[in-house]
């Protein structure tokens, strides 16, 4: 039988852990002419965020984590499969584009699983959870962008559906140091909020066991 752990803030499991990066893609985390987030943001993701979910990656992939890979990316070119929301947003990543890809600092290994979705949740437009529930998962590692956005969402479907959630809060970015603060506020009943170090050592010692 699985492991039943009573707090959040539980340590991982072996064969229970999954990391889960999101949207990290060429089109929102480099300077492109259809996305530009300003100064901060895009600071933030070449100081810190990639940075640290580059030492996360290498973690979870020593200590054998299954690694997750979201991206926002239409099942079609013309995006006739896009949610309403993404319609009205007037946004769009066509079917095989290359700005849909995920950066290539954090570019996924070939066994990786990459997730397209066309929804703020990835829960509401790809198959998951059926997914991480077929991987064992009950531990759920999330980072990435936008923090009050798509990762927001991430973290409160995951805890409704029975996952123990670890945000890493310096490996997410948003727009402006104060929704980055907002979001942290509102969901962090949702999830364990830790740094990048706590994540590291926990997956080394992971590794170890």
């Amino acid at each position: 039988m699985p492991s039943q752990p009573t707090r959040r803030d539980a340590p991982y499991a072996p064969g229970e852990t999954s990391l889960l990066l999101v949207d990290m893609q060429k089109i929102w985390c480099e300077r492109t002419p259809g996305h530009d987030g300003g100064d901060y943001y895009h600071d933030r993701l070449d100081r810190l965020v990639v940075p640290n979910q580059q030492r996360l990656l290498a973690a979870a992939r020593a200590a054998g984590v299954d690694v997750l890979h979201t991206v926002i990316e239409s099942l079609t070119r013309h995006g006739r499969d896009r949610s309403l929301d993404h319609k009205l947003s007037d946004m769009h990543v066509p079917k095989g584009a290359p700005e849909g890809q995920v950066i290539d600092a954090l570019a996924p290994l070939v066994d990786e699983i990459v997730l397209p979705k066309t929804s703020s949740g990835v829960f509401n437009s790809t198959n998951i959870d059926y997914v991480l529930r077929n991987l064992g998962t009950r531990m759920l590692i999330v980072a990435g962008v936008i923090t009050d956005q798509c990762v927001d969402m991430a973290v409160r479907d995951a805890a409704d559906r029975g996952y123990l959630v670890t945000l890493v809060t310096d490996a997410c970015a948003t727009y402006t140091p104060e929704r980055d603060a907002a979001a942290l506020a509102a969901f962090a009943g949702y999830c364990w909020e830790t740094d990048t170090d706590t994540v590291v050592a926990r997956l080394e010692a992971l590794r170890a066991a």
